[in-house]
């Protein structure tokens, strides 16, 4: 009998860009486990329908990547009896008016990435040893748009899984589709407000490759390889972790 490969986008009612993790090449010729580790756009408005679904992925864990502003105003995911929430920050402050043309610049996007690592290591270092738990998974990751918070993390882990650059690219690219419907229902939610909404369109709908490569390529000139960074911020020990609970056998 043939296994069937998951589909990797999870369809949801109140999510555009829920999507799993698993089936990527990693270390020693391994694979990332399907169905344990997901990221996504914002969950505050999520249906109950959806709330089943991810009862049914046996979700235990959602990790909230947004700034304190975000989840006031926009709320969080509500409070639930099986699946615990964890507010850990990326960033303090979001792209203002004057940061739009900037978008642009893949290299300008890489390196606002890399601030995220510079500013918020501690979110990085819970959110790594949340998920190098096994009791904590099935979890997901995510921000307001699922693109680039979430892209960062998303790197992050799979990096130090040992997946190639060009895969993390890939996996990243993969959002592309999603940001319209995103700004699709940002134009619906603000309809007093298209203006905004269209001045921030740029900045929503940037998912060039050249960004989240260069942002590798800005880990590798601050830290080295994963392995040097894991071993500057003591992380060898969540790695090895990561490795073993996210990872089929070898």
């Amino acid at each position: 009998m043939t296994a069937t490969t998951p589909d990797r986008h999870v369809e949801l009612e109140g999510c555009c860009n829920f999507r799993d993790l698993g089936g990527y090449p990693a270390a020693d010729g391994r694979r990332t486990r399907w169905r344990l580790l997901f990221r996504a756009d914002g969950l505050s408005a999520l249906s109950e329908t959806d709330l089943d679904v991810l009862e049914e992925l046996g979700i235990r864990n959602v990790i909230d990547l947004r700034t304190s502003l975000e989840v006031e105003s926009r709320g969080r995911f509500p409070d639930h009896e099986t699946i615990s929430y964890h507010h850990l920050p990326l960033t303090d402050t979001l792209p203002g008016a004057e940061d739009v043309p900037d978008w642009e610049d893949a290299g300008y996007v890489a390196r606002r990435y890399a601030s995220y690592l510079d500013g918020h290591a501690a979110s990085v270092g819970t959110a790594l040893h949340l998920l190098a738990d096994s009791a904590n998974l099935p979890a997901v990751f995510h921000c307001s748009v699922g693109k680039d918070r979430t892209g960062v993390l998303s790197a992050v882990v799979l990096g130090f899984l040992g997946v190639p650059d060009e895969v993390i690219v890939e996996d990243y690219t993969l959002s592309a589709r999603a940001m319209v419907q995103v700004l699709d229902r940002l134009r619906a939610e603000y309809p007093d407000s298209q203006d905004v909404v269209a001045r921030f369109a740029p900045v929503i709908l940037s998912v060039a490759p050249e960004s989240m490569a260069g942002f590798l390529t800005e880990v590798r000139a601050r830290h080295g390889s994963w392995e040097d960074m894991a071993r500057a911020h003591d992380l060898e020990p969540v790695v090895d972790q990561l490795r073993h609970v996210l990872l089929e056998p070898a």
